[in-house]
């Protein structure tokens, strides 16, 4: 949906190389435009959030791709930084349509975005959206921590979601002093069963309520969605669907949410913390449903809106 944007997802935009079969049945690997934050943005703009992105984006053949598939749902470039190094590339594995990556980000346009670099919030935005393989690999992780430092100096609601890959963290440590600095600057923290384990151990969602946060939201795949916050919780069940793949589920579940804040007028820090648990209900709703469309689907393809009706 075009128009002034209420959304800034910040993050990575990358090539998944997602494994098929040649007509003579021997395995290839198809490119499709991917990434944490290009499958947010692209789902947040078809669920009818005006959206925005800064991202680095190669001047490649890959980097034109994934421009013109944003575009074309009208999600904002205009911040993005283009340079001329590659465009990071992931090869995905499917197990029962579960995915696994293996990514090729050296020296990418992605990865090598300095702090110097990070762009003004625009006026217009109402939140930020931070997660993904970007907040794991240097430079652009400490970036895009800087860029969460403005978004809330700038009373934007932040929303964190690690969306963690443990083969791609080199570093642990200090990756989770990372998260656990991001966790304080943020307003709604996303997590499914397995980042949860691998970042707090046998730790409980609600209790990083305390961190920083003031909305926790836990997907537990065929489980639904549970949302916490001080005093209480909501929950939904998940919509039973076939699963084709996971990939881009947690992305369009996190578009799905903001989505559903913004139609209730809850896409601010004092809606947040004062919406009614029908407002969460809803968002979390909305946000199950377009996730459970996209699991349904090959690949990141979330539904627009009247998918939906």
């Amino acid at each position: 949906m075009r128009g002034k944007a209420r959304l800034l997802c910040a993050g990575e935009a990358l090539i998944d190389m997602l494994p098929r079969q040649t007509a003579e049945g021997e395995t290839a690997f198809v490119p499709y435009p991917g990434g944490a934050t290009y499958n947010a943005a692209i789902a947040a703009a078809r669920l009818g959030l005006p959206t925005t992105v800064f991202t680095g984006l190669s001047t490649d053949l890959f980097g034109a791709r994934l421009t013109r598939a944003m575009e074309a749902d009208g999600v904002d470039t205009s911040l993005a930084l283009r340079t001329g190094r590659p465009t990071t590339l992931a090869f995905v594995s499917l197990t029962r349509g579960h995915a696994q990556y293996e990514f090729y980000d050296e020296n990418t346009a992605g990865r090598m975005i300095g702090v110097e670099e990070i762009p003004a919030i625009p006026g217009g935005v109402a939140a930020a959206l931070f997660g993904g393989i970007s907040l794991a690999v240097e430079p652009a992780a400490e970036a895009y921590a800087a860029l969460a430092d403005r978004a809330q100096a700038a009373g934007k609601v932040v929303m964190l979601d690690p969306n963690i890959r443990p083969g791609f963290i080199s570093d642990p440590a200090r990756y989770r002093a990372r998260l656990d600095r991001l966790l304080a600057k943020t307003d709604i923290l996303k997590l499914s069963d397995e980042d949860l384990h691998w970042w707090q151990g046998t730790g409980d969602a609600q209790a990083l309520l305390g961190c920083g946060p003031s909305l926790v939201l836990l997907t537990r795949g065929a489980k639904g969605a549970v949302a916490y916050r001080k005093g209480g919780a909501v929950e939904v069940a998940a919509d039973p669907v076939g699963v084709v793949d996971t990939i881009g589920a947690g992305d369009t579940f996190n578009a799905g949410f903001l989505a559903g804040l913004e139609e209730a007028g809850a896409l601010t820090r004092d809606g947040l913390q004062a919406a009614p648990d029908d407002v969460l209900t809803a968002a979390l709703t909305l946000a199950t449903r377009a996730a459970a469309v996209t699991v349904s689907r090959a690949g990141a393809n979330p539904p627009m809106r009247s998918d939906l009706a």
